[in-house]
């Protein structure tokens, strides 16, 4: 793999596969699931990732939380047999096989802490940290073309910035190949190990990037990307001969296009382009096959090409669904592959291509949950009170309709620029499945839909993209099948601290809040980031606030400020050991609350971060969370449905 990366990535790929939300008739509406379950039933689906091929191509290296918990897993390619390779109560996820051999890189952090580690598992058994430093961070960033080393960056050094390493496989010591002093993000690294491409982040709308010839020490990385106004670059990967660089960019219009830069003569080229962002680019080993994948309204689309001629690879039939995390072996025979769909769990397959065959490995839905009890999204749009057009993916719960009106949710992503997107949650589809509607609104600001609404929110956080969250409550009030006097604000993240502005700034829109880790004091947040955000951090401030120059900004805009004004329920989980919103702004934020003799319920999870990674808490969470919205939302008296 030339491209460098963070552990395994999970690349969005997808095929477009939505089944009927709203377009149902009344009486097709009116069927609802067969049967309700519980959070513990949907946890008993296994979420599974990765997939590193082995020497010999038999076998894959995947992890799995089919014990509650992600570790990292064997699959034999013919049987579909799983062989546990680690275990434990902390996160854990495989990066790969060793190229000659069957050691093992695996990355894990600490209770949610984020300071992974790497770590290297030996034929025998035997594991060892080859992380140095208890606050170090480390990321695996690919093997070298010759199979004879592997990259890594670490902050080790300085813990603001990550350094660029070079493991040799046979006495796996690093070798120093960019020390970085000045925030830069090694992006990718040429086959031959001579270019390496840098991106600079200058605010979340604007970056740069960067070649750096490493032949020559003591060499000034080059600026390839002089734009004018704001545009985003980011590198892809270099091409096999090592005289390219591929690398996606907004800067001929709203959407990200792919373009080639010659190393030689410091062309720039285009390759590809559509009416929506190109979000992943990848080659097989020898560039045989090129992925180009692209978000389309929440869904990505695969292309799978033949590098040299452009000729389309078709392979064989497919389940309907999202294909993601598409990757060659080495021989570039077998391509392994997930499948999914909001009614779906991922399911690993591996392709032959010699065979033009395909097999099924994993089957993650758990028996005790029938398929046709869940609920596929359509995307929906509605006009904001400004006239933008806002989307999002709404989920109607079987058997609602005009007779039966429902509860509803308007659920909110992390970020800022994230996007809610098609794909399975078990989360999402235990609400459904206890009679809750939910509008995954995609608020000004989200990313997928073009710079200009991707920047729609900068320095109005808490006010216009708050706006959209109200107005998508009043969209939900014109669907005949939604409960007009039921309607709550849900998210995590970011999304959280949309929740707790909503009902801090606009206290009588929503009936309920639920704030999943989510900010509550902006200048706090800012001020406590950990160091190895430096790089971006007058990006944040760009995209935010500044919270030595906008602190009275960032006051009016944090509803811990503000706990006195909700009156509405609400609902909090924080993760003790938190990096990101650290657990003092949770119990100052429900301080405030109580203070004023609001309601809210607070959860803290001991052994958890920023958001869940254990199956036993994300039950113990949702059963809360279930119990809180029957609770406010529905007005269920939980004694008396216990009794009846």
């Amino acid at each position: 793999m030339k491209t460098l990366s963070i552990g395994f990535v999970m690349i969005l790929l997808a095929l477009m596969a939505v089944g009927c939300c709203n377009t149902c008739t009344d009486d097709e509406a009116a069927t609802g699931p067969s049967q309700t379950y519980t959070m513990e039933q949907f946890m008993k689906t296994v979420a599974v990732g990765g997939g590193s091929f082995n020497p010999d191509e038999t076998k894959l290296l995947i992890s799995s939380n089919s014990t509650g918990v992600f570790n990292v897993y064997v699959i034999d390619i013919a049987t579909g047999e799983q062989t546990a390779i680690t275990e434990g109560d902390d996160t854990t996820f495989g990066i790969g096989f060793f190229p000659e051999d069957e050691r093992i890189l695996f990355t894990r952090d600490q209770a949610g802490n984020e300071l992974n580690h790497l770590y290297l598992r030996d034929v025998d058994g035997t594991v060892t940290d080859l992380t140095q430093g208890d606050e170090t961070r480390e990321q695996f960033s690919g093997w070298s073309y010759d199979l004879k080393s592997f990259f890594t960056t670490n902050n080790s050094r300085d813990p603001r910035f990550f350094d660029l390493y070079q493991w040799s496989v046979a006495d796996l010591e690093p070798k120093l190949l960019y020390r970085n002093e000045t925030g830069m993000t090694p992006a990718a690294i040429s086959p031959d190990t001579r270019w390496l491409a840098l991106s600079k982040t200058n605010t979340t709308n604007d970056s740069d990037l960067f070649v750096l010839d490493l032949l020559k020490r003591g060499g000034t990385p080059q600026l390839i990307s002089e734009h004018e106004g704001d545009a985003a670059f980011s590198a892809m990967d270099f091409s096999h001969d090592g005289l390219s660089l591929y690398y996606t960019t907004n800067i001929d219009g709203e959407f990200e296009s792919l373009k080639r830069y010659g190393l030689a003569d410091a062309a720039h080229e285009n390759v590809f382009a559509t009416d929506w962002d190109v979000s992943y680019v990848s080659f097989s080993r020898n560039d045989t096959f090129r992925v180009i994948g692209t978000n389309e309204d929440g869904y990505t689309k695969v292309a799978i090409t033949r590098t040299a001629t452009g000729e389309t690879l078709d392979l064989p039939p497919l389940p309907e669904g999202t294909v993601k995390s598409v990757g060659f072996s080495r021989s570039e025979n077998k391509v392994r592959l997930y499948v999914s769909s909001d009614t779906m769990p991922s399911n690993l397959f591996v392709v032959d291509l010699e065979a033009n065959e395909v097999k099924q490995l994993t089957n993650t839905l758990t028996a005790e949950i029938k398929s046709e009890d869940l609920v596929a999204s359509s995307v929906e749009r509605f006009t904001a009170r400004d006239g933008m057009t806002i989307p999002g993916p709404l989920f109607k719960p079987l058997g609602a309709g005009s007779d039966n009106k429902v509860p509803v949710l308007v659920w909110v992503h992390g970020g800022p620029g994230g996007q809610s997107r098609a794909g399975y949650s078990g989360e999402k589809q235990f609400l459904l499945n206890h009679g809750y509607g939910i509008f995954a609104v995609n608020n000004r600001g989200s990313s997928g839909y073009g710079k200009t609404f991707f920047a729609a929110d900068d320095g109005k956080h808490g006010r216009e993209p708050l706006w959209d969250c109200i107005d998508a409550k009043e969209y939900l009030k014109t669907l005949d099948w939604v409960d007009s006097e039921r309607i709550g604000i849900i998210g995590g993240s970011y999304g959280g601290y949309m929740t707790l502005a909503a009902l801090a700034f606009e206290p009588e829109e929503f009936n309920v809040g639920v704030d999943l880790f989510g900010v509550s004091n902006w200048v706090r947040t800012l001020k406590s980031i950990p160091p190895y955000w430096e790089s971006f951090r007058e990006a944040l401030y760009r995209e935010i606030g500044n919270p030595e120059t906008d602190e009275q900004f960032l006051y009016d805009t944090s509803p811990v400020f503000h706990g006195d004004k909700i009156t509405k329920p609400l609902l909090v989980f924080q993760g003790a050991n938190d990096p990101r919103v650290i657990q003092a702004e949770s119990d100052d934020m429900v301080a405030a609350i109580k203070a004023n003799g609001g309601i809210v319920e607070y959860v803290i999870f001991e052994d958890e971060g920023h958001g869940f990674t254990k199956n036993d808490n994300r039950i113990e969470g949702w059963n809360t969370l279930l119990t809180f919205l029957d609770t406010y939302l529905k007005g269920v008296d939980p004694a008396e449905e216990s009794a009846g």
